[in-house]
């Protein structure tokens, strides 16, 4: 047998082997590819990601709750996407897989101990939902993450898990309007490296050419999410939802005059509020000067946004 084939065959039977939530074997299997090449750069960066997350699980079992467990298992995502971007500039994406597959589906062992004791207030359904996601079961998870988002209507985070999931299901127009449901209530809480979908992956890229990144690039997603024709559908405002929305226009406006807050956030909070006030607007057919007024105000803080819109 050829270094070539003996080095392959061994990567696979890793990756077969975290896919079923074998870490131990999958360690060793990589190490033994490691003696046929040592410099093998797959295999070095698939025995470092492997090593990352073995190191994190073995806190796993201080913890006592099944739902702590679970949740400390999902909170790991972030430190890692830091770790791959501190370490790495090339990734392997049938590692990640295999990752992604062994990391949701040890989460999910924990989540379905509570579930089958009758457990489901939201955040178990929330969870659950994205392992489901994660292992690739989108069907399933779109039950959780419906049940889940039926009790947290303004949550960010499981509007968008919901999002993506309608969209990996090809349901786009309920994609499309979760999504902007999701970032208008806080993009902050949106994890977007673990939304899946081409969608969103795809208006994530076009913001980030344009120079945005880090926070900033969850609160200007919506902006160009509009403007990009991606978060088309759109939907008449309760009364109360009104009020909400033009007191919040109110106090970024404030805010921004005042000077008093420079994080840089009001400014596309301010502009995709307006996108709403406008879709609205156009939706019970009110007076059109209401709208230019606002078009105005959008013209004032951020003239390639107006000029990009009234294409």
């Amino acid at each position: 047998m050829s270094t070539d084939v003996s080095v392959e065959g061994l990567v696979q039977k890793a990756y077969n082997m975290l896919k079923a939530s074998n870490a131990a074997s999958a360690q060793e299997a990589l190490e033994e590819a490691l003696t046929f090449d040592y410099d093998h750069l797959e295999v070095k960066y698939g025995l470092k990601c492997l090593n990352w997350w073995i190191q994190q699980m073995r806190r796993v079992p201080e913890l006592q709750d099944p739902y702590d467990k679970g949740g400390y298992i999902l909170s790991q995502w972030k430190p890692y996407y830091s770790f791959l971007d501190h370490y790495f500039t090339e990734h392997y994406d049938r590692c990640q897989y295999a990752i992604r597959i062994f990391v949701y589906s040890a989460a999910f062992e924990f989540f379905k101990e509570l579930l089958e004791e009758g457990k489901r207030d939201p955040g178990i359904l929330l969870q659950a939902g994205r392992c489901y996601k994660g292992t690739g079961n989108y069907e399933e998870a779109l039950v959780y993450l419906k049940e889940a988002a039926g009790s947290m209507r303004e949550d960010s985070e499981t509007l968008a898990e919901l999002a993506d999931v309608n969209a990996l299901l090809s349901e786009h127009r309920a994609a499309k309007a979760l999504f902007r449901e999701a970032f208008f209530f806080d993009p902050q809480k949106i994890e977007l490296r673990s939304m899946e979908s081409e969608m969103i992956v795809r208006l994530k890229d076009k913001v980030r050419e344009m120079g945005y990144s880090g926070a900033l690039l969850a609160e200007w997603l919506p902006v160009y999410g509009c403007l990009f024709g991606v978060f088309s559908v759109k939907r008449e405002l309760k009364q109360a939802e009104l009020g909400k929305l033009k007191q919040s226009i109110f106090s970024l406006e404030s805010d921004i005059r005042s000077g008093g807050k420079t994080n840089g956030f009001l400014k596309p909070r301010l502009i995709n509020r307006y996108f709403w006030l406008i879709d609205h607007y156009e939706n019970i057919r009110e007076d059109p000067e209401l709208i230019e007024e606002i078009m105005l105000k959008i013209k004032l803080i951020e003239p390639a946004v107006y000029e990009r819109y009234t294409r």
